[in-house]
Formats: structure tokens, sequence, C-alpha cells
């Protein structure tokens, strides 16, 4: 099966509105529920995306399916004449965004908008770099956000992308497959009231086309100078391709 076929939910309606529903369910616990299931480690991912986002010194960023905000706050830090769009179908997950970076005082720096990552509303090379976290396995259809993602970015920006992928060697694959199998959902369920969101990110996951075989899909939309850089035994990979 396809990853774009996995869906959340068996209701019928699309992967993009079951998608929106399963992040306006779970937005209140979803920054502890990332830390307790990856044990902190989702953090350091994070931080290792942004310094690859900011190696070029973009000025203009946009960062898709940004959930709470995570990166776009981290690039807010650590660029701080960089101005940051993040955008995410689930208006609860954004309003939580939003929070956080009035809290950190970004909210000028950084512009939150609820929209669709593969019908963006941005003209043609606006940006110059874009970044998405563990977003790219929730597109309804992966070409068409790999393919809208390049025509918003300048030529020779530069897309990262961070997203889970499946280990290879035992026995941390035997292990990876035990927890995210049956002790994730489990998790999922007792803090957040919804078991199906997390089996979906077992699911999701090991669909998910990761290494070689989703460097050529960015190939395919047309991207360039394209590398992937495998994190922690294989669990998660960072890769990048420029227009």
């Amino acid at each position: 099966m396809q990853h774009n076929e996995i869906t959340p939910y068996k209701d019928g309606s699309s992967k993009k509105q079951q998608v929106r529903s399963m992040f306006d369910n779970i937005a209140r616990r979803y920054d502890l529920l990332n830390r307790l299931l990856t044990g902190g480690i989702d953090t350091k991912w994070r931080k290792i995306t942004v310094k690859h986002a900011l190696k070029s010194k973009p000025k203009i960023i946009l960062d898709i399916a940004t959930g709470t905000g995570d990166i776009a706050i981290l690039l807010a830090r650590n660029a701080p004449d960089c101005q940051i769009t993040a955008l995410d179908l689930s208006e609860k997950m954004l309003e939580l965004a939003r929070v956080k970076s009035q809290k950190r005082s970004l909210a000028t720096q950084i512009t939150f908008l609820q929209g669709d990552s593969e019908n963006l509303p941005f003209d043609d090379n606006t940006y110059d770099a874009i970044t998405v976290a563990f977003g790219v396995r929730n597109f309804e259809n992966t070409m068409r956000g790999l393919e809208e993602a390049r025509r918003v970015l300048k030529p020779g920006g530069q897309m990262n992308i961070l997203e889970f992928s499946r280990p290879t060697t035992s026995p941390f694959k035997q292990l990876y497959l035990l927890y995210f199998r049956h002790i994730l959902p489990v998790i999922g369920k007792l803090t957040s009231k919804d078991k199906r969101a997390y089996s979906y990110l077992f699911e999701s996951s090991q669909a998910f086309p990761d290494g070689t075989e989703f460097v050529n899909l960015m190939r395919q939309a047309g991207f360039t100078d394209t590398f992937h850089q495998s994190l922690t035994f294989g669990i998660c990979t960072l890769y990048s391709g420029k227009k």
C-alpha cells in the first residue's frame, strides 16, 4: 500500500480532511507526546534541520506543516534577521504555535497561516528556503506537495525535509518495530484519547518511501543537488534539494 493511501481514520473523507481533524484532536498534547515518544531526541533532529537550512543565510523562509511551530521558532531564534511564514492545515495547532511565539517575543518575526501545502497561497519564486518537519508523509499527494514547494522557492533556494524513516540494522530495527507498533499507540491513547492518531503515525512512517526512494521523488519534482542524511540509527532522515 502506498503511503498516500494510509489515512488516520476510515471515515470516507479525504486524507487532507482526516489529517486536519487528527491534529485538531491531538493538538493540546502534541508537544508533550513528541517529547515522550522520542525520548526528547526530536529536538535534536529539529536543531540539525535548522542548522542546515540556515547555512545559505536565507532571509525569507517558509515552514510547511509547522504544527505547533517548533521549527519556525528555532529558525527565528537562530536567525533574528529572517522573516518566517509558517503554514499548517490545523487551526488548533496554529493557535498553540502563536502562543509559543508570543511568549518568546517572536510574533513579529513569524507569520502563522492556516493553509494547504499542496496549494500554497504564494507567488512563484518567493522564498529563499523551505523547511518541513514530519509533514510530508501527511500529504495527500506527495508529488503535488513537492512541486508546489519548488514553485514558491527562489532559483537556488533550498528545501529541507525531516521525516521518519525505517532503521535497517539489527537489533535496532526489531526494537523500533516493537516500540512503534505496540507501545507507542498505547501511550498515545492514554495521553491523547486518540489511539488511531498514533497507529497512523506507525503505519504512515512504515509506508513512506524513505532514503534513496524519496530522494528520487524529489528529483522527479525538479529538485537538484539532492542528498539525505540518516539520523539516530535511521529512525529519522534529513533530505535536502535545491531549485
